[in-house]
Parts: C-alpha cells; sequence; structure tokens
C-alpha cells in the first residue's frame, strides 16, 4: 500500500535529525483567544514555548435572542486572529493549528464565521467537541506535569464549558465535558452588582446540579482504595492560585506549575468575592481587568466540583488545551514515540470501539475498508489528487458505513450518518467528523445533493468534492463484498485516459466463483463513479484468484 504518510510527516525525514520545529496553536475560547507558538526538538521529542498570546475577545457573549456571535465581536476576534498570525510568522512558525470549542460550536452562525476565518485569513480553525476537547486537555497537562503512572483528576474550567477528566498517564479512563463555564453562568445567571444572596445561592446550586453527572463519572472509574490527585487548568484557576499566592506570602511564583491550594482558602475566598462589586474585584491584586467580571462564576464552579469530589486541595497546571494541540499535532506527525504512543491511534481504536457498540461485521468492514483504501491508492494521481488524511476519513467511513443496520435495515445509510455524527468519536475535529457521517451516508441509494440538508451542513466546496468522490469510491468497495463472504481477492484498476475509461480486473478468492452478485452489483452502482470522474468503468473477472504484480 502507498501514501500510508502526510505530505507533512514526508518533509521532515529531509531535515537535518537535529532541526528544531517551530509550531503555533490558537485556542479559540468562549473567554479569550491564546495562542502559544513552541519550538519542537524532535530528538527528545519535547517542546519549550517561546511565545504566549492572549486577547480577551469574549466569543461567548452571544446574541442572547438568536444565540449567534455578535458581529462586533467576530470582527475583534478576526483581528485578533490576524495579530497572532503575524506574531506566527515573526517566530519563523512553520505551520499554525487552530481549534475552536463551545462558543463557535452552538452558535447558528459558528461555521459562517470559520468561513469567513479561513477567506480572510487563510486560517483553517478545527472545530472540536466536549470530548474531544477534553482529550487534547489531558494531552497538554501530560505534557508539563509527571503523573508517575498515579491516578489524577483534571479540572478546566472554560468560559463556556467545563471539562472533567481521569487519567493515569496512559489512556484517559473518563473524558467528560459540562456546560458550566465562567463566562456562560455570569451572562445567564448574575444580574446583581454585588452579586444578591437568591442569586448567589442559584448560581452555587446551578452549578452543583450541571457538574453531578460529570463527577459521578469520574467517580465510577477510581479503583478500590485511590484517592486521585485533583489538577486545576486555565484563567479562572491560575487567576485564583495567584490571588492565593500573593495574600499568603505576598508574592508570585515564577511558575504556577504546581502551585497548589486548599478548598478551605478557595471557599474563604469565594465568600470575599461575592461581597464585592465588579470594580471593586477588579481592583484586587493579581486580578486581570477583564477577568474580574466573571471570576465569581468561575471560583463557583471549582468549589463545587472540588466538594462533589471530596478533594481537600487542587494543583495548577499551566499546560492546558493549546498545548494539547501540540502534543496531538506531534503525535499525528510521528514525532512522539515514547509513553504517549498509545495515544497516537486513538482514532483507530474509537472508530473499532463505535463499530462494536453498534454491532457492525468487522470482517466485513475490513474487507470495504481494504477495497476502498486499495481503489483510492490505485486512481490517486490520475481521477483525483487526495492524500493521506482523506485516505484515513475513507477507512473510518468504510469501518462504519453499515453501523445504521442498529437501528433498522429500512434507510440503514441515513441511520449511519445519525450514529457516527453523534458517536463522539475522538481524535477528530467536527468537520473531519461530518465528513466520515456523510461518506457513510452515501454508500449507496442518492448520491450527494444540494438540496439534502446534511450535505450543506460541510463548510467548502473542497469538503463538498471530497464527499461525492470518497463516497463514489466507497461504493464500489461495498459491491465488491456484496455477499460478505470474502468472494474476491483482489482488484486492480487500468485507467485509459485517451478513452476516459477505468478498467477493473477483478480477482476471485475461489477460482470456480462466478462472482456474479458482485459483478451485478458493480454495474448497479458505478453510475455514480462514472459520473463523478467522467469515466467510464468497465468490470472484468479474471481466470486467476491472483493479480501479478507490475
Amino acid at each position: 500500500m502507498q501514501n500510508l504518510v502526510s505530505a507533512s510527516w514526508e518533509s521532515v525525514s529531509t531535515q537535518p535529525p537535529k532541526q528544531h520545529r517551530i509550531i503555533a496553536a490558537i485556542d479559540l475560547g468562549t473567554n479569550s483567544l491564546h495562542m502559544v507558538v513552541v519550538k519542537i526538538d524532535p530528538t527528545l521529542p519535547a517542546f519549550s514555548i517561546i511565545a504566549r498570546e492572549k486577547e480577551t475577545v469574549r466569543l461567548g457573549d452571544r446574541n442572547l435572542k438568536t444565540g449567534e456571535l455578535k458581529p462586533e465581536i467576530i470582527e475583534k476576534a478576526i483581528s485578533a486572529l490576524g495579530r497572532f498570525q503575524e506574531v506566527a510568522k515573526t517566530i519563523n512558525a512553520e505551520t499554525t493549528i487552530a481549534v475552536a470549542t463551545s462558543a463557535v460550536r452552538e452558535a447558528p452562525n459558528g461555521k459562517d464565521f470559520l468561513q469567513r476565518v479561513k477567506t480572510e485569513l487563510d486560517l483553517s480553525v478545527d472545530l472540536i467537541s466536549g470530548q474531544e476537547e477534553a482529550r487534547r486537555i489531558y494531552l497538554g497537562v501530560l505534557s508539563g506535569m509527571e503523573f508517575h503512572k498515579q491516578p489524577h483528576t483534571i479540572i478546566d474550567i472554560g468560559g463556556g464549558s467545563t471539562e472533567l477528566i481521569l487519567g493515569d498517564s496512559n489512556e484517559p479512563r473518563t473524558l467528560t465535558s459540562t456546560k458550566v463555564g465562567a463566562v456562560r453562568l455570569t451572562s445567564e445567571l448574575i444580574t446583581t452588582d454585588p452579586i444578591s444572596n437568591t442569586e448567589f445561592q442559584y448560581l452555587q446550586s446551578y452549578a452543583r446540579g450541571m457538574l453531578e453527572r460529570s463527577v459521578d463519572e469520574v467517580l465510577a472509574n477510581f479503583q478500590f482504595g485511590e484517592s486521585p490527585r485533583l489538577v486545576g487548568t486555565s484563567g479562572t484557576i491560575e487567576t485564583l492560585a495567584m490571588i492565593h499566592a500573593r495574600e499568603k506570602s505576598g508574592v508570585i511564583p515564577s511558575t504556577l506549575n504546581g502551585y497548589k491550594f486548599s478548598l478551605k482558602d478557595l471557599q474563604e475566598l469565594v465568600n470575599r468575592l461575592r461581597k464585592l462589586s465588579n470594580s471593586e474585584r477588579a481592583a484586587i491584586p493579581s486580578m486581570p481587568e477583564k477577568r474580574a467580571e466573571v471570576i465569581l462564576a468561575g471560583a463557583v464552579i471549582l468549589q463545587e466540583a472540588m466538594t462533589l469530589l471530596g478533594r481537600e486541595s487542587v494543583t495548577v497546571c499551566e499546560r492546558s488545551l493549546r498545548e494539547g494541540v501540540i502534543v496531538d499535532w506531534m503525535l499525528t506527525h510521528g514525532l512522539i514515540e515514547d509513553k504517549l504512543r498509545y495515544q497516537s491511534s486513538v482514532r483507530e481504536r474509537n472508530v473499532l470501539k463505535l463499530a462494536n457498540k453498534y454491532h457492525v461485521n468487522l470482517e466485513h468492514s475490513d474487507r470495504v475498508a481494504a477495497f476502498a483504501q486499495s481503489l483510492f491508492d490505485q486512481t490517486q494521481g490520475t481521477l483525483h489528487h487526495w492524500g493521506a488524511d482523506e485516505r484515513q476519513l475513507l477507512w473510518a467511513a468504510a469501518i462504519l458505513h453499515n453501523c445504521g443496520h442498529y437501528v433498522s435495515h429500512s434507510s440503514h445509510h441515513k441511520h449511519s450518518y445519525y450514529l457516527i455524527r453523534n458517536g463522539e468519536l475522538l481524535g477528530y475535529t467536527e468537520t473531519e467528523i461530518e465528513i466520515i457521517a456523510n461518506l457513510a451516508r452515501y454508500h449507496r441509494k442518492s448520491p450527494p445533493k444540494k438540496k439534502h440538508e446534511i450535505y450543506q451542513g460541510l463548510l467548502t466546496k473542497h469538503q463538498c468534492q471530497m464527499v461525492s468522490q470518497l463516497s463514489a469510491i466507497l461504493r464500489l468497495a461495498v459491491a465488491l463484498d456484496r455477499r460478505q463472504i470474502g468472494a474476491i481477492a483482489q482488484v486492480q484498476c487500468e485507467y485509459y485516459p485517451q478513452f476516459q475509461q477505468v478498467n477493473l480486473l477483478i480477482f476471485p478468492s475461489q477460482p470456480d466463483d462466478d462472482c456474479a452478485l458482485e459483478l451485478w452489483s458493480l454495474d448497479y452502482k458505478k453510475g455514480v463513479f462514472e459520473e463523478e470522474f467522467g469515466v467510464k468503468l468497465v468490470a472484468t473477472l479474471e481466470k486467476s484468484s491472483v493479480a501479478k504484480l507490475s
């Protein structure tokens, strides 16, 4: 098989072995936009942060009636991202990876905003689910803190969501995301200044009620006798740590990494903050001006989570989602081969996990995936120019194409779309999950059409073309295992550009099998492929069961 490795990784081998690589990662959060620029030392492998940028944009401050991102905030965000790009360019970053979380995910015009960022700045932003955000936060924390194989609970309090994670430096045991965040709760629940007793009590109860499900999930995965340390990340927790350090020792430590404070001290601080107005909170030494307005809601979320978890203290980790985005990039590009190696196959394992959940016939799906990848490889560079990333999405769709049978045989391709779309496939962005779901949806029946609502969910013409072409390949692959018994051993494509014709040589597993049903199915399904690629497809059964290697 060819093209197993992406072009960006292939370029690494041509570099001197000790060459440092500079990468930027941007996190479009609900409260702030953050960027880190890191220098990767591939010989370790490790990275060091060489620049940080932050802009408080408040994407989470959305239109209360429509839930849409506000036009003036979109402008502010695009301006900040442009400035980030300039900084990354000045430091010679070779690539910028960007992710967006709950505020953009939940806004009806979130995808339009990302399309504008792509058009105006040529910056691709990946939309990620809450669970995927939790996974990358876990990777970020692991890159900055030694767990010594001991279980740790991680809490990340963002503007729009709070992630709770349980892990022990290997595979995360629990990844949860809850729609409670410092900005969200402030805008939805706090109308008084200072906060009234009634609103404060409701804020506490609401935070506790929303967190209970995530906390229960984490506690259910504690093993007997375990008492995992609690690690806290994000601006809310770092601000609380800075205020605590200044008041307890008179100085802020040079790094907050590893700084610890108790639940008792946090409760005292919450009781003080609730009595202060916004302007009085802003005057507290070490309080960032734009954090003052949302710090109370963030502190209450931490207090309620610690109480529910039964933790008496929290230890700060300065690394989180952005650093996790870097680690994930290093894993995908083969730069990490040590303790995190297991994480690099997270995509494959989660696809198989979903397949098992929906009782997919994996022997059949494996054959369909092998045919799809073989057809992809043999037509690459002639009929299409997709690369390794798209090949991997095609594999995932081939494995999961039939999962809709779990719901019903009738219209199972449509059920497959919804099961994949809502299946929390870790390791993939929301756009990639949308593409996999669409590929599975279009493995049979109608080809993609503009009027189809789910097809309209794709962001760009590029993505629509990808779904149209790869689903046409997947249709042929499904036809090649029509009886689901492995009747066909392999296929060989011969492309004749002068005749706009593709000859498909079919090699049976058993010499006496006429593969009539597979040939009929190919003939029935080839129309979409022919129309998509502008070719005529002629399938021929070969007498030999093995293709001669050219």
